[in-house]
């Protein structure tokens, strides 16, 4: 029997010619090379055995070469081993068939695990919990729990196969309910079985979590580590950063690791206290623990300063850590995310073993700043390497993609290669086609998607708004409805910006009562949505009926109820909605809300509070006007008459006005006459848009009202020489 995996690694060793007595020592030595590790040397010394004349391999010799297949998950040379075990009578041996159990469940053949247990006469513990635990690997839990009640009698192992089955099959409510009859059959329970369903409380199981915790403490596992790094899971999964703590000060006294310390690390960083992060870091240098992988790992993501970070990634280089592949890849993230490029491009250069995620985070990092062309480079320097894109490769590509061809040959190359299967690539093409207005390919896609996801139909119905069909929109929205997918707040909210920008009342209101009817109306953000949605459909009412039933208000809410007030031409009511927000707690105005109210202003003309509101900007909250504001407030001065107010206003150091706002002032130039200003704001307009005809026409008519017709006329005609044509005008009313 020649075995293809093995080499003459041992060609040092021969077999003696005293054979029985020698067999034992040989079995011995090729145990040994099985618990060393040593898998591949093991097939070598049975292949010796088995060529050997005096002696044939026995069935302590079969089960430890078995177990070394096992470990190699070389199928090949254990359906060899398993037809040898059949011809020398060695199968009913119940070490030999637990090794073939073992073979089969590690090489994820259920099928041949089934026949090989069917065959064991009399199972003992390790064949019951060998088969349940490939069961539960492989998906298959009815089976297990079949199998399970089957068991006359359940030991402690076999609990722990079928409990971490369901567990680790997303069955964690089974799993539970085990854990309890386990509890309640007066097996008790080890770590492992603690550890499993610690890791498995989410929020609304914390209660029952600190319950394990009582049995933990009962039992004496506290001390044991991977049920300590178990509780520090729940704890900070469930935000009781607190209990966290608690449990590693009560692990101090006992046993502290540098398992505990990544876990709590890693914990604090998923929670966004970095800073404690940070000290836990100090703290676990100072006893003496030398940082891992791990903790560089942990820690970089928590980085948000520059100067930290570079200390943080000197340390791990000074360590040894800089060749690590998943030290390299978080240095890469986190200089990436504090925005220096150059630096996550240097490390990655300098990184010698890059896998998948090392080019996934580089074309992500380049995606994310907006270079498209370095992701594509990245992308074929990733292909020249040899290393296969997945769906996180095509994502970062498709969202970075600045033009249309380039998204096209990425569709055809994941249609090629077969990644168009993955939902994430096609959510991404739905995206990037949206982007570029070519929402019927989106639509395409969409509909040759064999399953969908939540983002799916977001992204779908996202983009027929953005692409100017918003009944489509509405209409994909039906659909979702009638799928077994439920709509998020972000569903909702997208929904409700259909209905406002088309004024679809009766819709929204529709979609106001489902949100009412599952539970949705505390959500701020659709309460925000609903407020402007009902503004645009002309009932001011409704908006502020919303605004007063709100739960929790931010910024947004007001500003919402502000525009609402302005649409209507209710400036006084945008103005003390203002000042109601200055006597609020925890709300201050941002650059949006003064955009809303001086537009308000504007609309009812109220010079004083518009010019009043303005300056408290300025000077009391110290915002810089933008483009909006100072249109804003040029529109309310023009409207008003005070011209050469707005003209001083324009004419600020250091602003540079933009075309609507010049549009603004020359708009209101014409309305009071004002020649003089209406002739230099002409001047500046011509400069930036001068082939619009418009400018001409508004220009002559400036001079018509004031009586210089001569002047008017020449305006006509430098406009007929410029070759500039005005648009004819037309209606949609059909006589």
């Amino acid at each position: 029997m020649k075995f293809p995996c093995c080499g003459d690694r041992l060609t040092s060793i021969t077999i003696p010619e005293n054979a029985p007595q020698q067999l034992i020592k040989l079995n011995s030595q090729l145990a040994k090379l099985t618990r060393s590790l040593r898998y591949t040397d093991a097939l070598q010394l049975f292949d010796k055995i088995h060529s050997f004349h005096h002696s044939k391999p026995d069935h302590y010799t079969l089960s430890s070469t078995l177990t070394a297949c096992a470990n190699l998950r070389d199928v090949t040379a254990g359906n060899q081993l398993h037809a040898h075990a059949i011809r020398a009578g060695f199968k009913a041996y119940p070490h030999v068939g637990n090794t073939l159990l073992s073979l089969y469940a590690k090489s994820e053949d259920l099928v041949s695990v089934e026949r090989v247990f069917s065959e064991i006469k009399n199972p003992d513990v390790y064949s019951w919990t060998t088969l349940l635990s490939a069961c539960g690997k492989l998906g298959k839990l009815d089976y297990a729990r079949h199998i399970f009640d089957q068991i006359p009698q359940k030991n402690i192992a076999m609990w722990n196969a079928i409990i971490t089955g369901c567990a680790e099959n997303g069955h964690a409510g089974t799993a539970f309910n085990l854990f309890r009859e386990m509890h309640r059959s007066g097996i008790g329970h080890d770590n492992y079985a603690f550890a499993c369903v610690l890791s498995l409380c989410s929020p609304e199981l914390l209660d029952f979590g600190r319950q394990v915790h009582s049995l933990v403490i009962k039992s004496g596992s506290l001390a044991r580590t991977s049920v300590i790094n178990a509780q520090l899971t729940m704890y900070f999964k469930c935000g009781s950063v607190a209990d966290a703590y608690e449990v590693f000060e009560e692990a101090q006294a006992m046993v502290l690791d540098q398992i505990t310390f990544n876990a709590m690390i890693a914990g604090l960083v998923s929670m966004g206290r970095d800073e404690e992060a940070l000290i836990m870091f100090r703290e676990m240098q100072e006893t003496y623990l030398k940082p891992t992988e791990l903790t560089f790992v942990s820690i970089m993501s928590s980085c948000s300063s520059a100067r930290v970070g570079h200390q943080v990634h000197a340390q791990a280089i000074k360590m040894g850590f800089d060749p690590y592949t998943s030290v390299s890849n978080a240095a890469i993230t986190m200089y990436s995310s504090l925005g220096d490029l150059h630096a996550a491009h240097m490390v990655f250069s300098r990184l010698e073993e890059k896998d998948l995620i090392s080019w996934n985070t580089m074309i992500s990092s380049y995606a994310q700043g907006n270079f498209g062309r370095s992701a594509i480079l990245a992308y074929l320097q990733m292909g020249r390497a040899g290393i296969e894109p997945d769906e996180f490769t095509i994502g970062s590509l498709l969202a970075s993609s600045e033009f249309l061809e380039i998204v096209e040959i990425i569709h055809a190359l994941v249609f090629k290669i077969g990644l168009i299967l993955k939902v994430q690539v096609s959510n991404a093409l739905i995206s990037a086609y949206s982007k570029h207005d070519m929402i019927r390919q989106a639509y395409n896609i969409f509909q040759d998607m064999s399953t969908r996801n939540l983002i799916s139909w977001n992204t779908i119905i996202s983009g027929f708004l953005v692409n100017g069909f918003p009944l489509q929109g509405l209409e994909q929205f039906s659909e979702l409805l009638m799928s077994e997918i439920r709509p998020t707040v972000y569903t909702l909210s997208i929904v409700l910006s259909i209905c406002a920008s088309i004024s679809a009342l009766k819709h929204g209101k529709q979609v106001h009562g489902y949100i009412l009817r599952f539970g949705f109306s505390s959500e701020t953000s659709l309460g925000n949505a609903l407020i402007t949605m009902y503004a645009k459909g002309g009932v001011l009412d409704w908006s502020l009926r919303v605004f007063n039933e709100m739960i929790e208000r931010d910024i947004v809410s007001w500003n919402a109820l502000i525009s609402a007030y302005a649409q209507h031409g209710k400036g006084k009511e945008a103005v003390r909605c203002f000042e109601a927000i200055q006597g609020s707690s925890g709300v201050k105005p941002d650059q949006a809300t003064f955009t809303a109210v001086l537009s308000a202003c504007s609309h009812a003309g109220l010079v004083d509070d518009g010019t009043r509101i303005f300056n408290s900007m300025v000077n009391n909250y110290g915002f810089m006007p933008g483009e909006d504001h100072f249109s804003c407030i040029v529109d309310l001065l023009g409207r008003a008459g005070y011209l050469d107010e707005a003209e001083r206003l324009i004419n600020i150091e250091h602003f540079e006005a933009h075309s609507s706002t010049w549009w603004t002032l020359f708009s209101a130039c014409a309305s009071h006459g004002n020649l003089r200003l209406g002739r230099i704001v002409a001047r500046f307009l011509l400069e930036i848009e001068q082939n619009n005809p418009s400018i001409y026409v508004l220009l002559s008519n400036i001079y018509a009202a004031a009586g210089q017709w001569e002047e008017a006329a020449n305006v006509r005609e430098l406009m007929k020489r410029t070759g500039v044509m005005k648009q004819p005008g037309c209606s949609w009313i059909r006589l």
